[in-house]
């Protein structure tokens, strides 16, 4: 690698790095205050940065707190489009989900789980953030349906496919997320993932059966 795509990839982890100490600094007080009651200053102060560093990352508290948020949907698409070209588009999803929850949550990161699970929790009380979320999951899903779409080498205005098997994904992922925030165990994701899964497995087999002539 040349010496300028070291210093690159030396910016690009400086700039992921001040991003994360900022989203962790947003969440932290408005765990400790409230959303209403957190300013830039505390956030840029509790962090270690200037209110100008802040402002090139974030235009507002409430997209400071969900920056890990925002990133877990680059990563997880980033996870999307390195999946074998020979998996289905929903096999793909599926697998993508896997690699990136191993790559953000396992091992010695397991930590940070309890740290989205807290802020899933607060959306009912935050709907700012609530709104910020789903803004962030929409244009996240957008980007999802473009991917298999580059997979499959089809037009997503015309081929419903795309669109279909992220709608199915995503769903299952929304609906384990929210079972998850709704419980009392922050470590319970990956299993209710697999189940959503399963189950999903597990009714396509029945209608198939359903539908197939006696």
């Amino acid at each position: 690698m040349s010496d300028d795509g070291v210093d690159l990839d030396g910016r690009r982890l400086r700039t992921r790095r001040s991003r994360e100490a900022l989203s962790r600094a947003a969440f932290d007080l408005l765990n400790e205050r409230g959303l209403g009651a957190v300013a830039v200053e505390d956030i840029a102060v509790r962090a270690g940065v200037t209110r100008r560093t802040f402002s090139r990352h974030f235009t507002s508290i409430a997209e400071a707190v969900l920056g890990e948020v925002d990133q877990d949907v680059h990563l997880f698409n980033d996870a999307l489009c390195r999946r074998p070209p020979h998996e289905s588009p929903l096999l793909a999803y599926r697998n993508a989900v896997y690699d990136w929850f191993a790559a953000e949550f396992g091992g010695e990161r397991a930590a940070r789980l309890a740290r989205r699970w807290a802020l899933f929790q607060r959306f009912e009380d935050e709907p700012e953030l609530f709104a910020g979320y789903q803004r962030i999951r929409i244009e996240g899903q957008r980007e999802s349906v473009r991917i298999i779409a580059a997979r499959l080498g089809v037009d997503p205005e015309h081929d419903l496919r795309p669109a279909t098997a992220v709608a199915v994904g995503a769903g299952l992922l929304i609906s384990a997320l929210q079972t998850w925030a709704a419980g009392d165990d922050p470590s319970a994701l990956r299993d209710l993932i697999e189940e959503y899964f399963a189950t999903l497995a597990t009714l396509t087999t029945e209608f198939r059966t359903e539908e197939s002539p006696s």
